[in-house]
C-alpha cells in the first residue's frame, strides 16, 4: 500500500510517504520542520521531496492520512484543503485523525502503568485543546474539545493520568488542585506524520473530510459598511 501523510495543525510541518507498506520491503521517507508560520509555503516542497525520495508517483497513492484539527485556524485549513486536493487529483482515499490522536501515537510517550493519557495543547485564553485516551488501545475516552483549564481538569477523572503537550503543565497543576493524580510530560510534543504512516494501512477510511476548529477564529471580518450600497 502506498500512503502519503502530513500535518500542519500546530507549530510544526511534518510529512511522510511510504511505498509498499504491506510488502516485505517497504520504503519510507519523512520530513519534520518546527515552524510557527509558513506551513502553506513549506508543505508542498516537503511533500514533493519525500515522494521523490521514496520513488512514489502521486497517481500511485492509495491513501492520504491527514489531521483535521484541532490546531491553529490556518494550519488546520491547510491540512484539510491539501488533502482534499490530492484526493481529487489522485483518487486516493482519506484516512483522517485528530491532531491530538496523532500526538498520542508518538513513540516518545513512555510506557507506564497509568491507564489513561491526556493530550493537552495550549489554546491560549487560559484554555486547552484536550483529548483523553486509553493508554493501551488509544480508544478515545474524552473526545477532542476546547475547554478552560479548570473545566478540563475535571474531565480527567481521579487518575493516575499523564498529560502530554504544551498545555500539560498548567492542566496538571489545575488537576492536582482538584485532587487528581496527574503528571505533565513532554511539553514540547507536537504531531508527527511519520507516526501514522504504517497505522494508516489498517485505519478506517472516511468519505468526507471536514476541519475540526473547536472554536471560532480569532480574526473576524469587519462588519459591512453602512455606506456600501447607499445612494448618492
Amino acid at each position: 500500500m502506498n500512503i502519503l501523510s502530513f500535518d500542519t495543525c500546530f507549530d510544526a510541518c511534518s510529512v511522510a510517504a511510504g511505498r509498499g507498506l504491506r510488502s516485505l520491503t517497504p520504503s519510507i521517507s519523512f520530513a519534520y520542520e518546527p515552524m510557527q508560520k509558513g506551513h502553506a509555503e513549506r508543505l508542498m516542497p516537503m511533500i514533493e521531496a519525500v515522494m521523490a525520495e521514496v520513488g512514489l508517483e502521486f497517481t500511485a497513492l492509495d491513501r492520504i492520512a491527514v489531521t483535521f484539527g484541532p490546531g491553529t485556524f490556518t494550519g488546520t485549513r491547510i491540512s484539510v484543503s491539501a488533502a482534499r486536493a490530492f484526493a481529487l487529483a489522485t483518487g486516493a482515499e482519506f484516512v483522517a485523525l485528530s491532531s491530538l490522536r496523532l500526538m498520542a501515537m508518538s513513540a516518545r510517550i513512555p510506557a507506564a502503568p497509568t491507564p489513561l493519557v491526556a493530550i493537552a495543547t495550549d489554546a491560549r485564553r487560559d484554555e486547552v485543546y484536550l483529548e483523553v485516551f486509553d493508554r493501551h488501545t488509544l480508544r478515545t475516552v474524552v473526545p477532542p474539545q476546547c475547554l478552560p483549564i479548570a473545566d478540563a481538569a475535571r474531565m480527567l477523572g481521579s487518575g493516575p493520568i499523564v498529560i502530554a503537550g504544551s498545555g500539560g503543565p498548567a492542566l496538571a497543576a489545575a488537576a492536582k488542585m482538584e485532587g487528581v493524580d496527574a503528571e505533565a510530560i513532554l511539553p514540547d510534543l507536537l504531531p508527527d506524520a511519520l507516526n501514522v504512516l504504517f497505522p494508516a494501512c489498517e485505519m478506517a477510511v472516511t468519505d468526507t473530510l471536514r476541519p475540526l476548529y473547536l472554536r471560532a477564529p480569532d480574526a473576524k471580518p469587519p462588519p459591512p459598511s453602512p455606506f456600501i450600497g447607499a445612494g448618492a
